[in-house]
């Protein structure tokens, strides 16, 4: 079927929107949108009921639904004040109003007839709660999704059934704190309760690319939980874990199992996610599809990964100016690309970047990952208070985000508020302890200690990083000085020739120009004296002829 209104062409079987004959990019949830309203014209369409269609009933925020409704609105040079083909009905929902012809392609078309025993081809997708309004291909666009079945009791009392219940619960609601992650809502996934349940036709009704599972066992005074992140296209366990606590608080134990897992749940979906796309690269890039592969080479951490991701994302940008996610990362990793590479730290580029992570932050204000990128740009811009203030926003709209606590850390450490840096740097390292930026947080918090003076927390921290694939030469870097501060001398010599054989430019005037995010002098004047006490050169210059 097709629907016709001005010089705009809605096709549902090839699932775009034209105009003047020319395909229009966009995501596929806007094209379910304008779907589900031109085909509802006749009425006003709840917000409700475009949850449960577009979303599947997953958890979304307001912010969700108007960024998809600004986009169409965009796409058909439509806005909230003229209104001429998508009316608001204030809070209550939407209707097409635009005048719509349609064009059924079976009449224009004749085809062979169904003979008697033929049978319709199924729907694309299905959802045990009923037929949806619109049927949709599964897309590389879309965003993945995970559904948290009910959780096992294996306790040999059913009466601990609160407490299995509960831990389901609890890790839905953190995990959609992830505003880049769709997760089924708790009535969808608690249909599955007490079902043995095939997790890759799990995938097909529900539409969702990853499952968790898990079992509760009470016994005594103490509680195990096992936990399983599976693919629902492959059916392969990507990742498994068990927790053993003992019960002091129930509730506070409750609290502190289910951030945990969902803490680290998120990184292992996100690298799973990242790794799809590049195997199965498809055709046609769209918005999303840009976005994670731009995340995928900002997490190999290469000078030309950065470029790369920084191109990328910016593409996403262009192909939808609504997609938050593509503005905050793209200003990260313009900020990394800073920091360890050679993107120069510019005053126009560092407000070019506070301004795509304002952009990001005004689409969705309760995202917890645009407010932690925006504190990242703030510190880099010396602006400590500001980013302090971002991380902690971070945390209270998402309590277990690794990410945030280090970056809290890292803002606390530049204003000498040292004891309290390092509280946020062993939270984020507790948190997410296979989080890909685990390396990260242990060097950043290096740097931090060796600025209070605590050498061998550093050492330890940096060592324990080297051990983490894509580790940056800083942390060697960051070894050196510290054992150099400590009279290690021998020790310092040998970091310092790893560092050189890393970076083979390295040199004290290079440190001294990538620390541009530091304001204390005292503190870049004592890490600039641990370089020079490890023999670190000069210049550049000098870097072939190192001191002994």
């Amino acid at each position: 079927m097709r629907y016709r209104f001005d010089d705009y062409e809605l096709d549902t079987d090839r699932f775009e929107l034209s105009q003047g004959g020319l395909a229009l990019a966009t995501e596929p949830q806007v094209i379910e949108l304008l779907v589900m309203l031109v085909q509802n014209r006749h009425r006003m369409v709840s917000k409700e009921e475009i949850n449960e269609t577009v979303w599947r009933g997953r958890i979304v925020s307001d912010a969700a639904l108007s960024s998809r409704i600004k986009i169409a609105r965009k796409l058909l040079q439509d806005d909230g004040r003229t209104q001429r083909y998508i009316k608001t009905i204030h809070k209550k929902g939407f209707r097409f109003v635009a005048p719509v012809e349609e064009v059924d392609d079976a009449e224009e078309t004749p085809g062979p007839e169904a003979g008697p025993d033929e049978v319709p081809p199924e729907p694309l997708m299905s959802d045990p709660a009923g037929p949806s309004t619109v049927s949709v291909p599964a897309s590389h666009s879309a965003k993945p999704a995970v559904a948290v079945l009910p959780f096992s009791n294996l306790s040999s009392s059913p009466d601990q059934e609160y407490f299995s219940d509960g831990i389901t619960t609890d890790i839905i609601s953190n995990l959609s704190k992830h505003r880049w992650l769709d997760v089924v809502a708790r009535n969808t996934s608690f249909g599955y309760k007490g079902k043995a349940v095939n997790l890759q036709e799990l995938g097909r009704q529900l539409h969702v690319d990853y499952a968790v599972e898990g079992s509760v066992q009470k016994a005594g005074d103490r509680v195990r939980v096992n936990v399983h992140l599976t693919d629902c296209h492959s059916g392969h366990t990507l990742w498994s874990d068990r927790y053993n606590r003992q019960i002091a608080d129930i509730f506070e134990l409750q609290d502190d199992i289910t951030e945990t897992i969902a803490a680290r749940l998120e990184p292992e979906i996100g690298y799973a996610e990242r790794n799809r796309l590049v195997h199965n690269r498809p055709a046609n890039l769209q918005a999303w599809d840009c976005y994670h592969l731009g995340v995928y080479h900002f997490f190999r951490f290469t000078g030309d990964d950065n470029k790369e991701a920084q191109r990328l994302l910016k593409r996403s940008q262009e192909l939808d100016p609504y997609f938050g996610e593509a503005f905050a990362w793209w200003a990260y990793a313009v900020i990394l690309g800073m920091v360890y590479w050679d993107t120069s730290p510019t005053q126009p580029l560092l407000d070019d970047a506070l301004k795509a992570c304002d952009q990001a932050v005004s689409l969705v204000p309760n995202n917890a990952t645009f407010h932690a990128l925006k504190a990242r740009i703030l510190l880099a811009r010396r602006e400590y208070d500001g980013a302090i203030a971002e991380n902690r926003i971070a945390i209270d709209l998402n309590p277990t985000f690794a990410a945030a606590f280090c970056g809290l850390g890292d803002s606390l450490a530049y204003e000498a508020r040292y004891d309290e840096a390092l509280d946020n740097f062993r939270k984020s390292i507790a948190l997410s302890p296979n989080d890909p930026q685990m390396w990260a947080f242990l060097t950043y918090g290096a740097l931090a200690m060796i600025f209070k003076g605590d050498y061998q927390t550093a050492v330890e921290w940096t060592e324990r990083a080297a051990t983490i694939p894509n580790c940056q030469y800083w942390t060697t870097a960051h070894r050196a000085v510290a054992q150099a501060h400590m009279g290690r001398l021998d020790d310092a010599a040998r970091a310092r020739d790893q560092l050189l054989l890393e970076h083979p430019g390295f040199s004290v005037a290079f440190a001294k120009e990538k620390l541009f995010y530091l304001k204390e002098r005292n503190q870049i004047a004592h890490y600039l004296e641990g370089l020079r006490l490890a023999g670190v050169p000069e210049t550049r210059a000098d870097s072939a002829n190192p001191r002994g």
